[in-house]
């Protein structure tokens, strides 16, 4: 599939397709592409990637895409709620075991420790295993407030010396969740999440930046024409030079009229 237009803001690649099915199929060929490389190279493939209802058509499309030996493949995610239940219908790990890891089965699945009794430690521990199995690929989304991961406005940092850390989720962030299905109201969201920081999610060799859907329209706007700074976090895949920012009509309608 070819898309509708496809363009630079700073060293940001974007590619805009008509559809969502078709930006998902899109972005899966450049991730299988990018896992077979590493493959090739080393041996194995180190991916992270996100949850979401934004993030459907493309893990629909790479976990049904043919070529990958997935037996050589590591799975990172990027966040958790803190002390949500494994079972519960919002946790990123049910998520993605839903949506890929069941599916392909994978050499390993490593699950941000949301559960774990010493936090601290467990972001730590995450921190390290990160460090030294450093991603091939990092395919994410952009939240409605800008956020990558749980890296919230204003408070996200572009040089955090931290890969793995705890925060508070904002009530933009909040509202979101409910506003996605994940939960019924805004009180029953968990206050803290363990996320990647953005170096983390940058230090990735390709960064897919997967974002589709109306609802994202105006915060892919300001991601590609406001300042680059914590206000709208994801502004920092502008001065990303490997990464990717893949949109759909819907999404990137103002950016068509740019």
């Amino acid at each position: 599939m070819k898309p509708i237009i496809e363009m630079k803001k700073n060293d940001l690649s974007i590619s805009i397709y008509q559809t969502n099915k078709d930006m998902g199929l899109a972005a899966a060929e450049e991730a299988k592409d990018v896992i077979q490389k590493a493959i090739q190279v080393q041996g194995y493939a180190n991916i992270i990637i996100a949850t979401g209802n934004s993030q459907l058509t493309f893990l629909d499309a790479l976990s049904q895409s043919g070529g990958i030996d997935w037996t050589k493949v590591n799975i990172f995610h990027m966040d958790e709620y803190v002390g949500i239940d494994p079972n519960h219908a919002a946790s990123f790990s049910k998520f993605l075991h839903k949506h890929i890891i069941d599916i392909v089965k994978p050499r390993d699945f490593f699950a941000v420790p949301g559960g774990a009794k010493d936090i601290e430690e467990a972001c730590n521990e995450y921190e390290k295993l990160l460090r030294e199995n450093l991603a091939d690929l990092c395919a994410l989304g952009i939240g409605e407030n800008g956020h990558l991961a749980f890296n919230d406005p204003p408070l996200a940092r572009f040089d955090d010396p931290r890969w793995v850390k705890v925060v508070q989720l904002t009530e933009p962030c909040k509202r979101q969740q409910v506003g996605e299905g994940h939960f019924k109201s805004v009180d029953k969201v968990p206050k803290t999440a363990i996320t990647l920081t953005i170096p983390a999610l940058l230090a990735a060799q390709r960064v897919l930046a997967i974002v589709p859907e109306a609802r994202k329209a105006e915060i892919v706007y300001q991601t590609l024409t406001g300042p680059i700074d914590p206000s709208c976090p994801s502004s920092i895949l502008r001065q990303t030079a490997h990464a990717h920012l893949y949109l759909d009509a819907d999404s990137g309608v103002r950016v068509l009229g740019l």
